[in-house]
């Protein structure tokens, strides 16, 4: 009876070696998207006595390496020369469970193991803005999955928020003071770091905008200010010419009517057809004046001055006199006509 109790146990002992031996642990692993990935089997030796890698996603054979033939890899797997799995440009599908078991060549299973992967998106450079008039403070990331903001203010945590692209502060002392947010996941880690000074008050942003903005309207004002002044000007120009023109026009034709006087004495333009002096009988004529305007009439015929002697009796007066003729009675009309 103890023989038989003996062996029962050493029976029970093998079952629950067994069971415990094919219970494996499974091992969470982390991956950034669109990044590669190596699934790698920790405390696992490569050696000549491996024959046979088999890695699965789920239930579906991914890849798998047997006696150094590399197969179904679908071009996204391959495994490397130590048993590790790369996967190529990870997707958020790709997150699922993944198993890998090696067989030496004896067919026995030497390593068995299970991982968890689960993928994530990196987490962007926080970006830290902050206005000394309100005296507050924000610092907000554009991309990550299931980030954690923490905001430090010389080097004392203020805040921590999980799962959140934006953190705000307010303070009230006017201090410098060294500012840093670090946002991070399971798969990155980025920090922003700023020193802020607002003892010294200066320009607020709403104010520079504004000097701006108005002195952009004020040239633009200028500039249609002038253009509208040249083509005003431009305008008169043209206007005064239109009404030149017909007066001009008028003033000319007034002259070329006109007939230039011609006085006896005058010298003509060509002094070889120039006549000789007419007779001592005919008397030299007078000089043609230019009509007075009306009002002047009365005084000119009150203040008459003798004809100035012409050229002709200028020149005939030098040397001695000459005899006069006789006058001769004029015949009667009717002798003549009768003659």
């Amino acid at each position: 009876m103890n023989l038989a109790c003996q062996i029962l146990a050493s029976f029970l002992l093998i079952f629950v070696f067994y069971i415990k031996g094919e219970v494996t642990e499974t091992k969470l692993v982390w991956g950034a998207l669109g990044h590669d990935l190596d699934l790698d089997s920790a405390g696992f030796q490569m050696n000549a006595n491996i024959d046979h890698i088999r890695w699965e996603k789920g239930k579906t054979k991914v890849a798998e390496l047997k006696a150094g033939i590399l197969k179904d890899t679908h071009g996204k797997y391959n495994i490397s020369t130590n048993g590790f799995l790369k996967i190529k440009h990870l997707m958020m599908n790709d997150s699922d469970t993944y198993k890998v078991d090696i067989y030496d060549k004896n067919g026995k299973n030497v390593l068995k193991r299970i991982y968890q992967l689960r993928i994530q998106e990196k987490v962007s450079t926080p970006k830290i803005l902050w206005s000394c008039g309100n005296q507050s403070l924000t610092c907000e990331i554009t991309s990550g999955t299931d980030p954690t903001l923490m905001l430090y203010v010389n080097q004392t945590m203020i805040q921590s928020l999980i799962n959140m692209t934006i953190v705000q502060w307010n303070w009230t002392a006017q201090q410098e003071m060294t500012v840093s947010c670090t946002a991070k996941n399971e798969v990155s880690r980025k920090r922003e770091v700023k020193i802020i000074n607002c003892s010294e008050k200066g320009l607020d942003i709403y104010l520079i905008v504004g000097i701006c903005g108005g002195g952009t309207i004020f040239i633009i004002f200028m500039t249609l200010l002038i253009f509208y002044i040249n083509k005003r000007k431009k305008q008169n120009s043209r206007r005064n010419d239109e009404e030149l023109g017909p007066r001009a026009h008028r003033v000319t034709t007034k002259e070329k009517g006109r007939k230039p006087c011609q006085f006896p004495g005058s010298t003509p333009p060509n002094p070889a057809v120039s006549q000789p002096p007419p007779p001592p009988s005919h008397r030299a004529q007078a000089p043609c004046h230019r009509p007075p305007p009306p009002s002047h009439r009365v005084q000119h015929h009150q203040q008459k001055k003798p004809p100035a002697p012409s050229a002709t009796q200028v020149h005939q007066q030098k040397g001695p006199p000459l005899p006069r003729p006789r006058v001769q009675p004029k015949p009667p009309h009717g002798a003549t006509e009768s003659s």
